[in-house]
């Protein structure tokens, strides 16, 4: 949960009183916020830092606990707003889009797909800063990246003085060595490899270099002028620097991810239009992507949305009238009024609630403005006894039975390498039923596992130094394409084992599973009823050493033998190894 510190003063002064410490913790919790403490800015920075800073403020600080999803509150002037919507001191806010005669325009460049795709923008006109707003501005960024913006991997924020440059833009990606610009608060113009250099000792900056770092080209915005406004996510321009006597800002958001692009965009838009001259105004820009299509930012919908009374009050717990649930949602910023029918209301989601998403969402509201303390307990009309799912019943009992037999249990992630079920278990075709992750962050994590045999062999090479034989087992779920299933996938348990010795104990592994068929109890029959074992071949298994097991209705559930020298070389492995794997829901 984001937290945010507020100057006493300046929350006292945007909510038109002068509040109590018990006073504004009440008003946080009606809300359905936290007071998280009252510190200063000279104690939190020897909390953080362990130093005591001579010229830090003495001036008390509210540390307020938001829910992640409410990116309207992130700063001073969102969250002041809602409390006095909430209080009924003012009205909810009406954004507008007003486009000028000319459109400031930004051209994206094929290029940019390489790296980062996507492009949004707008301008604040005639905005009035002071101290305060400007400091409330910049720190609104700095949260958003850290919060919806994914430590800016998702989106990145750029904010210019739009007196210094002059449109059109373009946002292009070119090689950094021939980006060169003077970045943000330096006194020379540095190559983009230069200032991968210097940034590699600036602890803020340090963090995003390694987003485009390895990329061929790294993004750029220019002006009309050639003049560079940022290198997203790194640094902004020093030419285009807002300053507290900037009156028309440019705003623009790189991303990767275009849906959260719109969400920053219209958030900050929101909340610093009301420093226009007109307020709660906005101009849009016309972003020229790179296929021909215009499309103007910000968006700042309007949407309705139609929930029932009954419904809102049955999930809540409570018994309103229409009449009064309209009034709780439009305190909650969401304008709400009866339908005709007087048993639903519309309810219209204004562009700073992002967070609304389903009719639950607007429940969630109604409580919150509600009370939570005042919904009274109830005792649940129906009763249910809770058990564990069959399948997960029968993977315990066995598991007991297994370790009472003398094999030691191994627990191995679900996710591995494309090589650990293709390559290396000399299956040609082993990632066809394999799900794959789209963006894994190591080569470790590539797929989910469709064989618990290869973590089990994996496991084999990192204990190599123990005393043989190891007999090893696991019982858990692989992941396995489905078109029938609704996401695509399923999950199947199954129940592998290795025996590992100086010779390859294809008897050991045998009786192994003899073993579980009759703690199962099925029989060792030909007619349907049980299981027996028939000679196959397997490109992971010794030839002729490889057996197929046919469990009920003539249905095969797995294989066992001796696995194959070149699979054992590739997993780092110098003893032979024999091994099961059995799917073990057909016995349920």
């Amino acid at each position: 949960m984001p937290i945010i510190g507020v100057r006493k003063a300046v929350l006292d002064k945007k909510l038109e009183k002068v509040y109590t410490e018990k006073e504004f913790d009440s008003l946080c919790f009606d809300y359905g916020l936290e007071l998280d403490e009252v510190t200063s800015e000279k104690a939190t920075i020897q909390k953080e830092q362990g130093k005591t800073v001579v010229n830090a403020s003495d001036e008390e600080v509210y540390k307020i606990e938001l829910p992640a999803n409410r990116y309207d509150l992130l700063s001073v002037e969102g969250l002041a707003k809602a409390l006095l919507v909430f209080q009924k001191k003012h009205s909810i806010p009406q954004y507008q889009i007003v486009r000028p005669s000319v459109l400031q325009r930004l051209v994206v460049k094929p290029e940019t797909a390489q790296i980062r795709p996507f492009v949004v923008s707008a301008i604040l006109r005639d905005v009035t800063f002071d101290a305060d707003s400007y400091a409330s501005f910049i720190d609104l960024q700095d949260k958003l990246h850290q919060n919806i913006c994914r430590k800016r991997t998702l989106v990145a924020i750029g904010t210019h003085d739009l007196d210094t440059i002059q449109g059109p833009f373009e946002y292009r990606a070119e090689p950094p060595t021939k980006i060169k610009f003077k970045p943000l608060n330096q006194t020379k113009e540095y190559t983009a490899v230069e200032l991968m250099e210097l940034y590699q000792t600036e602890a803020h900056l340090k963090p995003y270099l390694p987003i485009i770092q390895d990329s061929p080209v790294y993004p750029v915005i220019y002006d009309k002028n050639g003049v560079v406004l940022s290198m997203p996510p790194i640094i902004n321009g020093e030419h285009s620097k807002i300053t507290l006597k900037t009156k028309n800002v440019f705003i623009e958001a790189t991303a990767t991810d275009l849906t959260k692009a719109k969400v920053v965009l219209d958030t900050i838009v929101a909340l610093f239009s009301q420093y226009c001259a007109k307020p709660f105004t906005v101009e849009p820009v016309a972003v020229e992507n790179a296929d021909g299509s215009v499309v103007e930012y910000p968006m700042l919908k309007y949407r309705t949305e139609s929930v029932e009374v009954e419904m809102i009050n049955r999930k809540i717990g409570i018994n309103l009238k229409a009449e009064e649930m309209a009034d709780l949602l439009t305190r909650m910023c969401l304008q709400s009024t009866v339908a005709n029918d007087g048993r639903s209301l519309q309810v219209t989601i204004p562009p700073t609630r992002h967070d609304v998403i389903h009719a639950c969402d607007i429940a969630e509201d109604v409580a919150v403005a509600y009370g939570f303390n005042k919904i009274v307990n109830q005792l649940p009309e129906g009763h249910t006894v809770g058990k564990a799912f069959p399948i997960n019943k029968l993977s315990d009992l066995l598991r007991v039975d297994i370790a009472a037999a003398g094999w030691t249990e191994s627990l191995n992630f679900a996710l591995c390498s494309r090589d650990d079920i293709s390559t290396k278990l000399r299956q040609e075709d082993g990632l066809k039923s394999a799900v794959l992750i789209s963006n894994p962050k190591t080569a470790e994590f590539q797929v989910a596992r469709t064989t618990l045999l290869a973590g089990l062999l994996k496991t084999l090479a990192c204990n190599r130094d123990m005393p043989v034989p190891l007999r090893l087992f696991e019982l858990q779920d692989v992941v396995l394409k489905d078109e029938k299933s609704d996401v695509g996938a399923r999950n199947e348990r199954r129940l592998a084992a290795v025996y590992s010795n100086k010779s390859a104990g294809f008897e050991i592994i045998h009786g192994f599973l003899d073993r579980i068929m009759q703690l199962v109890d099925v029989k060792c029959k030909r007619d349907g009823t049980g299981y027996y074992i028939r000679a196959c071949e397997d490109p992971t298994y010794f030839p002729g050493r490889c057996a197929e097991v046919v469990g009920p209705k003539d249905v095969p559930i797995g294989k066992l033998g001796i696995i194959h020298p070149d699979v054992l070389t590739a997993f780092g492995l110098t003893l032979p190894v024999s091994a099961v794997e059995i799917n073990i829901e057909p016995f349920l």
